[in-house]
């Protein structure tokens, strides 16, 4: 791929991506009037004269129906106008359905792969003390009442599903065979199973003990009393940020499933992927190395009495929150940490690999001003700001180790990332930088080697 210098230049087109602007934009018009419906809720209870309290819908409850309201018009764009239920890539034969009968015993197996994978994660919740504090106790006892629905439902599920695959015979199967015993079975195909399991049942516990929080705020929030103060405003929409980030993934955690087209590909095989990935959530973020949050105070303490700045440091903050929401709409149904689930290239993608991750560190760097502490100490100082300077190495080491992952699973990532190193509007100028700092480098070795030589023959 030849670089070239010339503004009007004929470069190749970014690849295309497998997920559409559409998916990601209908969930968040979906979400937004869900949001404004459990705001207004006492309004509308008032206008049609229904049972019940006439008040903002601030309950749990209405955050999961949040979920709802935002993956129905996901799935709707990807099915109706992406319609990508009939791309191959979802090893889907829809036209020549097996006869039930063919399925039944290979589903048997499946099914004994699925339960027996649940009740692994199930164990695995019981061990983890932090599972049973806090707010991951909401996310246990919704499990435990949706347990039996699950496990009944997955009977008629799995069925209607092995009908139509064009190899039924997935990871699930290969798992569940290794248990039975009666058939041959595939070690990758069960470590893969096992991986893509572990995936989901670290996350989704993770996000549905955070989900309903940041909802509920947002149903609360006083907008009207905002105006004129940028730190609240900063705060407020900061939150909201988040709120969106936090609901569109969580509907892409539930909805890995191949008649969407958003199954998991492959989970990311790499030790340090796992590490990099799981350093960044609880309970392993609480490594005291990474904490930068020794004696120090926001960015509105450090700013105070100077509203112009304030105003500045606001609207950086929230651009920054909004680039990193925007990296979560735009996967779509297809969000997922250590996972390959599709090639994502438009949206804040098309300007870096990694927008979630560059916009997030930014911004923990201007919210904190490590730099500053309340004690004055220049030890405080120093350690805080190595701590978050060893925080955005985890995640420049995890964007590398995402990146060893896709580039070994896909021959249209590669494309992708031989593009964005070329033309990428911030990974291209990134790359340039470090040619030039060891272009430097070589010259100044150069440079000293030459001086070298010619003092030696003197």
């Amino acid at each position: 791929m030849t670089r070239s210098t010339e503004p009007d230049a004929t470069r190749p087109a970014r690849p295309a991506s497998d997920v559409s602007a559409g998916v990601g934009l209908s969930g968040l018009a979906g979400l937004l009037a869900w949001l404004l419906i459990c705001r207004n809720w006492g309004v509308i209870g008032d206008a049609l004269a229904l049972p019940g309290p006439h008040a903002p819908l601030i309950g749990p409850y209405a955050a999961l129906a949040a979920l709802i309201a935002s993956g129905v018009p996901m799935v709707a764009w990807s099915m109706v106008v992406d319609k990508v239920h009939l791309r191959p890539s979802t090893g889907i034969d829809w036209a020549n359905p097996r006869p039930l009968r063919d399925v039944v015993d290979g589903a048997i197996t499946k099914l004994a792969g699925l339960w027996a994978t649940w009740a692994l994660i199930a164990f695995i919740y019981g061990l983890g003390r932090w599972y049973w504090r806090g707010n991951y106790l909401f996310a246990m006892d919704l499990f435990a009442n949706a347990a039996p629905l699950l496990f009944l439902g997955a009977i008629p599920y799995v069925l209607w599903l092995d009908r139509v695959l064009i190899n039924p015979r997935d990871g699930a199967w290969h798992f569940g065979a290794m248990l039975i015993g009666r058939e041959a079975w595939d070690a990758d195909e069960v470590w893969h199973h096992l991986r893509s399991w572990a995936v989901k049942g670290f996350f989704i516990a993770f996000m549905l003990s955070i989900v309903t929080i940041g909802f509920m705020e947002e149903v609360r929030a006083d907008f009207i009393h905002l105006a004129g103060n940028p730190v609240t405003i900063g705060n407020v929409m900061i939150d909201f940020m988040f709120m969106v980030d936090v609901q569109i993934a969580m509907v892409g955690y539930l909805l890995t499933i191949k008649p969407l087209d958003a199954h998991i590909r492959t989970a990311n095989p790499l030790l340090a992927g796992w590490v990099s990935a799981l350093l960044c959530y609880p309970p392993f973020n609480t490594v005291p190395l990474l904490d930068y949050h020794q004696n120090t105070a926001d960015w509105s303490v450090w700013l105070a009495g100077l509203p112009a700045l304030q105003w500045l440091w606001a609207g950086l903050l929230v651009g920054l929150t909004a680039i990193y929401a925007w990296a979560t709409v735009a996967f779509g149904l297809r969000f997922s940490n250590l996972t390959y689930r599709g090639v994502l290239t438009n949206g804040p993608y098309a300007w870096t690999r990694h927008p979630a991750y560059l916009a997030k560190n930014s911004f923990w760097w201007l919210q904190t001003l490590p730099f500053l502490v309340t004690t004055h100490s220049p030890v405080d100082a120093v350690r805080n700001t190595a701590a978050l300077a060893l925080l955005s190495a985890v995640y420049y080491w995890r964007a590398r180790t995402e990146e060893a992952h896709l580039l070994a699973a896909d021959a249209k990532y590669r494309a992708y990332h031989a593009w964005m190193s070329d033309y990428g509007p911030i990974t291209a100028r990134f790359n340039a930088l470090g040619r030039w700092i060891l272009q430097r480098r070589a010259n100044r070795a150069g440079a000293a080697h030459q001086v070298a030589e010619t003092t030696d023959a003197q």
